[in-house]
């Protein structure tokens, strides 16, 4: 019995990296801003972070609303003493990133093989369309899904509408991702299965996750080789279910 009928795997920092850009954008950003004032006095971090989250409803995620973020922060924290030709510098940080090549994580290809060779795989994504859809054409990973699905959140709502479109009750889906806010929380909370695979470096807006520690259908690997045997051990596990079902 295929007790789950579909895996859905999340893109940035769970099948390439993608946050060590921004990291070091981030690290650019602060040597540019501090040029015109004193970092440890202005807490240039925090208020870029305050900045980019408070615009994530108009500009929605990824390199360009964390580019126009990052123009309007460094005029607030330097009372627009800030010169073009620096304003002109981050546009440019942005422009790099999105050039970057796909690197993708070691173990990534090998596993999502194996997986999708016992269940339907769906690549479920957030943030720019070009950018995402760009990075998932040079991947070389985009035949093994079947649906490639880019939203502007991943929420419960989202996942919920998906499964409905799939046609895939929740707890015959399990969702692979590093992040427990956008990929493992959300379908936790409508009886659906999640692996965690985290990432060394995590946006602070994707710390901001509920507690699922001990939960009985999460399970958490350190590597993607670990993947398919996670997978495994989640269908042992939910095939009581089904059979009582």
């Amino acid at each position: 019995m295929a007790v789950i009928d579909m895996v859905g795997f999340d893109a940035d920092d769970t099948l390439w990296r993608s946050e060590d850009y921004f990291h070091a954008a981030q690290e650019e950003f602060e040597r540019i801003v501090g040029r015109h004032v004193d970092l440890g006095d202005t807490g240039v971090r925090d208020r870029l972070y305050a900045v980019e989250k408070g615009n994530i409803a108009v500009f929605g995620y990824g390199v360009k609303g964390m580019a126009l973020s990052m123009v309007e922060a460094a005029v607030d924290i330097t009372e627009g003493r800030i010169p073009a030709r620096d304003l002109h510098r981050i546009v440019h940080i942005a422009k790099d990133m999105l050039r970057h090549p796909v690197d993708l994580l070691p173990g990534v290809r090998e596993a999502v093989e194996e997986i999708a060779a016992a269940h339907d795989v769906v690549l479920i994504t957030k943030g720019d369309l070009f950018h995402q859809e760009a990075k998932v054409r040079d991947s070389g990973l985009s035949a093994l899904f079947r649906r490639i699905e880019i939203v502007s959140e991943k929420d419960a709502g989202t996942y919920a509408r998906l499964l409905e479109e799939f046609g895939i009750p929740a707890d015959r889906f399990a969702m692979i991702g590093n992040s427990l806010r956008s990929d493992i929380v959300p379908v936790l909370r409508l009886g659906g299965w999640g692996v965690h695979v985290p990432y060394h470096l995590t946006w602070a807006h994707e710390n901001e996750a509920d507690d699922v520690a001990g939960h009985p259908r999460l399970r958490q690997v350190a590597t993607a080789a670990e993947l398919p045997q996670a997978l495994r051990d989640v269908v042992a596990s939910a095939a009581p279910a089904a059979l009582a079902g």
